[in-house]
């Protein structure tokens, strides 16, 4: 396909998506029973009308020759062109499986970084905005361990947990998603904007809302889908009685995920949501290790959260390497994805690895270390 005709399908996209007043459930219908935006801008009205009804038939006609939205829908191909900026639509291969498998998944993604991260392996911490210390340094530590065995963290960027969660996954081998709830071009709260520079360089940034959309309050609930359907699991770290965590926990329920909670003092208002959780059949978790026998490992877990395990020298790229490639087979892909490495110099160190004894390569491009 040619960059003109991706341009054209995503433009009809993206006219449809901005439609005033048809809604989503009316789009889901649309895509059913016409097909893609193309094929629905191409029907007749009375085609559209026995799906629709007559006032949405005429919306989508309108939208054909609608000049402000045509502007809108320049401004954002010309900003999806510079880089590391995407859209992805629910036509698209690398739209992710498990989002397209939830309720109401979002028709377009608007993305800002690291878009593979969306086929990793992904778990979900949420919790409070006016968090204690101890419950920021609890989603820190839980978010740092789980990401040096291999998860993507994704939470909403928000103050307090979200915060304290992207903080202790940013540069570790599963990175972090912030699922924002304005436009992606638009920063908030204002007092993260070098948090969401950090993630939009080592983690990525989503949001299901056009370009320009303001911090609304209706639109962070809505996006609390989007932090469960892409995470295999949930962990809530601090949650009062009526908190947007627990929708979060509730919507992850719906989707058949896994929910976990820290539990805390009885006397705490900021343990009362999580207490809720546990006694609805959350699980009650003390460190990141119960999240991990739950799941697995995607790669090695360290010794601590937060610190390298004693047999590892931190300055040593192949101890880098080994640490990275855990005790399993692995393929090249997946520990370039752990290390951050580039290909060629992943090669290197494994082939001196290699040299020296301590990794072997096997068959069906896969590699493993040697030493216990």
């Amino acid at each position: 396909m040619s960059s003109s005709e991706s341009d054209l399908e995503l433009t009809d996209w993206l006219r449809l998506t901005r439609a005033p007043g048809l809604g989503a459930a009316a789009m889901r219908q649309l895509l059913a029973a016409i097909g893609l935006p193309t094929r629905i801008f191409a029907a007749d009205h009375s085609t559209l009308v026995a799906v629709v009804g007559e006032s949405r038939a005429t919306v989508i006609a309108q939208a054909r020759t609608d000049s402000q939205l045509a502007v809108a829908i320049e401004q954002t191909l010309a900003w999806r062109a510079l880089p590391g900026n995407a859209i992805l639509t629910l036509a698209d291969a690398a739209y992710p499986q498990a989002l397209l498998a939830a309720a109401d998944p979002p028709p377009l993604l608007f993305l800002k970084g690291r878009v593979e991260l969306l086929g990793r392996p992904a778990l979900a911490i949420v919790g409070s905005r006016n968090a204690t210390a101890q419950g920021m340094a609890n989603a820190e530590n839980f978010a740092r361990t789980l990401g040096a065995a291999g998860y993507t963290i994704v939470s909403g960027q928000a103050l307090g947990i979200d915060t304290a969660a992207h903080r202790g996954a940013l540069g570790s081998a599963g990175s972090t998603i912030a699922v924002i709830g304005t436009g992606a071009d638009i920063v908030y709260p204002a007092r993260n904007r070098d948090l969401a520079h950090a993630i939009a360089a080592d983690g990525l940034i989503l949001s299901e809302f056009p370009l320009g959309t303001p911090a609304l309050a209706a639109n962070f609930p809505r996006r609390n889908r989007i932090i469960s359907g892409l995470s295999r699991g949930v962990l809530v770290v601090e949650a009062a009685m009526r908190s947007g965590s627990l929708i979060t926990a509730r919507l992850a329920g719906d989707q058949g995920r896994e929910v976990f909670a820290i539990p805390g003092s009885i006397h705490s208002p900021l343990s009362k949501g999580c207490h809720v959780l546990i006694k609805q059949g959350a699980k009650l978790v003390d460190a990141a290790q119960d999240i991990l026998e739950e799941f697995g490992s995607v790669g090695r877990l360290p010794a601590a959260p937060g610190a390298l395990s004693p047999a590892i020298n931190a300055d040593d790229p192949g101890e880098r390497v080994l640490a990275a490639m855990g005790y399993d087979a692995v393929g090249l892909d997946a520990l370039q994805g752990r290390t951050g490495l580039t290909v060629d110099v992943l090669s290197a160190l494994l082939l001196e690895l290699e040299l020296e004894g301590r990794a072997t390569s096997l068959p069906g491009g896969l590699v493993q270390r040697l030493e216990s």
